[in-house]
């Protein structure tokens, strides 16, 4: 399913001292994953963790380029989606990775979109109380967020993330090739974290991408640049604010509202995860200038009319099926990490490129905006 391997992969360092690892992006890199798991750790043997539909395509090939590096490799299924974030599934993979008998100085293969990333990572930080592990993503948005800066997490029955561990992979291994596979909602989902680097930090990619996301949905090297160009940024981010105690929660942009609406639609496909960023970047921008007067409502139309084009939920109405009462979206947008001593934090904006992180925001304002926005549907 892939291409023949490229010699000029494009690399993005994420500086970490001794931590630091490599993102590398380019078509075809698959095939390269054992000579490269072989020189970081030579003599580790691994075990893959992916789901039921990346399995049917992606993990014969990633066992075979394994083998020929000499790499002994076992595999661990769990069925797709949202659900496998859970207690149960986490359980299960943790007792079949010991099972494999991988040690100390072994590894795991995150194979998969965000669930299994984020999955993977967590295992890895507890199994043996610490096994490396290398991120495979075959999404967009696995590519530009979540197999980045060791945010591995399991959902609780009270919100998303909320159980987890900070832990970095040892390398990152975006090969573009896979997404060929991806469904389009799938990739229009990953899009909602790919353009969110341009309107949080840098006005100039964002108008790049206005022009230029048609192409980027095509493939070839405008989708390559795009992701290596927010790559950088979240690199960059995270090599601030590793544990995101400043500016690394400028990431969570639209993830205040997006994870309350996710959650209110029980984490299921009615509402993806990068659809539920979609809306939620849309109502933070329309938030900050309609309630909070931060920048005219013509700049947050801008985006607005940005994330509309590409096909992104950014009204509630939108979305399909019942929503919540505000009692109870207010109670969901409680439970989120940014909280600290029952104050509500989010991230605002001032105009394209300028997000800032507002902690005290009054939550009386937030119940009136979200009032009126579920009135409209």
């Amino acid at each position: 399913m892939t291409a023949a391997v490229r010699h000029d992969p494009t690399i993005v360092n994420v500086a970490l001292g001794t931590r630091s690892y490599d993102i590398v992006i380019g078509r075809g890199l698959l095939a390269s994953l054992g000579a490269r798991i072989a020189a970081l750790r030579p003599g580790a043997k691994a075990v893959i963790v992916t789901d039921d539909n990346v399995a049917r395509y992606h993990l014969d090939p990633t066992e075979a380029a394994l083998r020929q590096a000499g790499v002994a490799a076992s595999r661990v299924i769990v069925p797709p989606g949202e659900a496998s974030k859970s207690y149960r599934v986490f359980e299960q993979v943790c007792e079949a990775v010991i099972a494999s008998r991988i040690e100390r100085g072994d590894l795991a293969i995150a194979l998969g979109g965000g669930v299994i990333g984020d999955l993977t990572g967590f295992v890895a930080a507890v199994v043996r109380r610490g096994l490396d592990y290398v991120q495979v993503p075959t999404t967009l948005l696995a590519d530009v967020d979540s197999s980045v800066g060791g945010k591995t997490a399991i959902d609780s029955a009270h919100g998303k993330n909320l159980v987890g561990a900070f832990h970095q992979p040892i390398l990152v291994l975006a090969d573009t090739a896979l997404l060929d596979t991806l469904p389009e909602r799938e990739f229009r989902a990953g899009y909602a974290e790919l353009v969110k680097y341009g309107l949080l930090g840098d006005a100039d990619f964002f108008a790049w991408l206005e022009k230029n996301w048609r192409e980027v949905f095509a493939g070839g090297p405008a989708r390559e640049h795009a992701i290596a160009e927010s790559c950088r940024a979240k690199a960059a981010i995270v090599a601030r604010d590793e544990r995101e105690t400043g500016d690394r929660a400028l990431l969570n942009l639209g993830h205040t509202f997006g994870h309350a609406l996710e959650a209110a639609c029980g984490f299921s496909d009615r509402l993806l995860h990068g659809e539920a960023i979609g809306a939620g970047t849309a109502l933070a921008f329309e938030f900050s200038a309609r309630r909070q007067g931060l920048l005219p409502m013509a700049e947050a139309q801008r985006a607005i009319r940005h994330l509309a084009e590409v096909g992104l939920p950014t009204r509630l109405q939108d979305i399909p099926g019942p929503l919540p009462s505000v009692d109870q979206l207010m109670d969901l947008i409680a439970q989120d990490k940014k909280v600290k001593r029952g104050m509500l934090t989010f991230i605002l904006v001032r105009g394209i490129g300028s997000a800032f992180i507002e902690a005290g925001v009054d939550a009386r304002e937030v119940r009136v905006f979200l009032s009126e926005k579920l009135a409209e549907r």
